[in-house]
């Protein structure tokens, strides 16, 4: 029996895990996580175009774990939410006071056939992926002339910036080297918007017309032939017809569809769409009052970044902590989610904004004003934030993230 449990050492579960710690360091403590390396997934766009390599965006798990965390080097299986259970892979189980779910989402590579026997080779690849990262630089270096296509799938996916991140800078890449006149740049999105909130639009509508970039809204990706190299999108007409083109490439850049992990959506914790239902603001499920969401797996509105996952961390420990405790809960959290949106290499439109896509900066219009580019926000993306993340987000350090309260206990 564990006080918490937290399912996943993604940026959520060790956020979460760092700040329960720092309220009450003497929890009994268990992560589940097999993997032995943790990534800094937000550097995998810098890497796809040569800002940082690759081995600056991963570290060792044990590095990162508390010492004095109970450590299960195992994946999950079930959650018997009914019975304070969780059941793992290889036979066992452990039980808790509380849960924290922080598994994540899961790429699904499958959903669009052809796509995974074509990554890495030919000119198809992914920034959504450690080991192709570094693939998307070698073939911007070396695409000379020909055409590259960008494409986004159907919401929701995290950092949903970033395909759009890996275009810009590809295209900055070839602006630069005086070859963009002799690529021709094609931004496929599932969306019917270049971005979901408005106010970031035309700014980002300035680097589609500067690059000379053809952009189909409303455009799937729904097969790739890696060695004929072409790929086939499905659009809707007026009429509810789907219809079918081809596209050859010489670059594809491709962010696979995502969806929740099986251990959710095949249990009884998961909303209609298979996501982790939790309120929006207590991040607490609404049927198991012990259980809590964090990160990319909870099926609320806002965006699925790291930015959010660093303001889930301290609302759930505060909300965990109160429910041990028996008492009401206070902390909110507010929907917030952060996405800077590399539009050239040195510049950045930093996007941050709330539930119902209420924009949220956390610096005065002055300093950066988030609707315009800005160097600074470069500065913050290519330096401030890596230490931010390892130094603070994962140690439990809240910097400008402290959680917002209810003005009468009890109302969550």
């Amino acid at each position: 029996m564990y006080d918490v449990v937290v399912i996943g050492g993604g940026s959520g579960g060790l956020a979460v895990a760092a700040s329960l710690l720092r309220r009450e360091s003497g929890l009994r403590i268990c992560l589940l996580e097999p993997r032995q390396e943790h990534y800094y997934q937000p550097g995998w766009t810098m890497v796809g175009a040569g800002v940082f390599d690759a081995p600056q965006t991963v570290r060792p798990m044990a590095s990162l774990v508390p010492a004095c965390i109970d450590w299960k080097q195992v994946a999950a299986e079930a959650i018997d939410a009914p019975n304070d259970r969780v059941h793992l892979a290889g036979g066992g189980s452990v039980c808790y006071r509380a849960l924290v779910v922080a598994t994540g989402l899961e790429l699904d590579w499958d959903a669009i056939p052809g796509l995974r026997q074509a990554l890495g080779h030919g000119g198809v690849t992914s920034n959504y992926r450690f080991d192709l990262a570094p693939y998307t630089w070698e073939l911007v270096q070396k695409l000379r002339g020909g055409k590259a296509l960008f494409t986004q799938p159907p919401m929701p996916i995290k950092c949903a910036g970033a395909p759009q991140k890996a275009m810009y800078l590809s295209a900055d890449h070839w602006r630069r080297q005086g070859l963009l006149s002799d690529i021709n740049i094609e931004f496929h999105s599932a969306g019917p918007a270049l971005f979901g909130v408005a106010d970031y639009v035309p700014a980002l509508m300035e680097y589609v017309e500067r690059y000379g970039i053809e952009l189909n809204l409303g455009s799937t990706l729904v097969a790739v032939d890696g060695r004929a190299k072409v790929a086939t999108f499905a659009t809707q007409a007026a009429d509810g017809a789907s219809k079918e083109s081809i596209r050859p490439f010489d670059m594809l850049h491709v962010c696979p569809p995502q969806r929740a992990p099986g251990l959710i959506g095949d249990s009884q914790l998961a909303n209609d769409a298979g996501w982790l239902e939790v309120d929006p603001a207590s991040l607490r499920h609404p049927s198991h009052p012990n259980v809590f969401g964090v990160g990319d797996v909870v099926g609320t509105t806002n965006a699925k970044t790291a930015a959010a996952a660093r303001k889930h961390a301290p609302v759930v420990a505060e909300n965990v902590l109160a429910t041990l405790a028996g008492k009401p809960l206070t902390a909110v959290y507010d929907g917030y989610g952060a996405c800077p949106l590399t539009v050239e290499r040195g510049k950045i439109v930093l996007a941050e904004f709330g539930y119902g896509g209420k924009l949220m900066p956390t610096f005065p219009e002055w300093l950066i004003d988030g609707r315009r580019p800005s160097r600074l926000a470069w500065y913050l993306k290519s330096e401030a934030m890596p230490l931010l993340y390892w130094d603070a987000m994962l140690k439990g350090r809240e910097w400008l993230c402290a959680p917002d309260r209810v003005a009468a206990p009890g109302t969550l």
